[in-house]
């Protein structure tokens, strides 16, 4: 996964909105920035769940995050909703990278944005396997 630009909202095909809760913030009073990841995890999986049909805690093959990227620009607080966007930026055999933008509703501008990347596995023998067709239709739409 290559360098980024700064997104714009129209940069994404899909948006999960994402409310902030108190628990998400730090001493400082702003969301921390390890929970950046967590909503990145939330977009991505929210889709395939609503439109991949995936069932994660019982699929055979299941997508692990083997990499992740984020850029802070603004701080988010409580109780700030968050517009995820989400797109696909590879889709591979094996794998998927996406890229998503973390905008507070009603703003222009990211407060952060970054990149992840899944790998499906089978869930036995955590070997790479191939993207089942139900996620490659869910994430086809999202290919940019």
């Amino acid at each position: 996964m290559g360098d980024i630009q700064d997104p714009t909202r129209a940069d994404f095909p899909h948006y999960l909105a994402i409310p902030t809760r108190w628990s998400d913030c730090d001493v400082y009073g702003h969301v921390n920035n390890v929970v950046y990841y967590s909503y990145f995890d939330t977009a991505v999986t929210g889709h395939l769940v609503s439109e991949g049909e995936l069932k994660p805690m019982e699929a055979p093959v299941i997508g692990v995050v083997v990499e992740t990227r984020c850029q802070f620009r603004q701080e988010l607080g409580f109780p700030d909703v968050i517009d995820a966007g989400i797109k696909v930026v590879r889709l591979g055999k094996s794998s998927v990278s996406y890229e998503i933008g973390l905008f507070r509703q009603n703003h222009a501008e990211p407060a952060a944005f970054g990149t992840f990347a899944h790998v499906w596995i089978d869930r036995v023998t955590r070997r790479p396997t191939a993207v089942p067709d139900t996620i490659r239709a869910a994430l086809q739409p999202l290919c940019v």
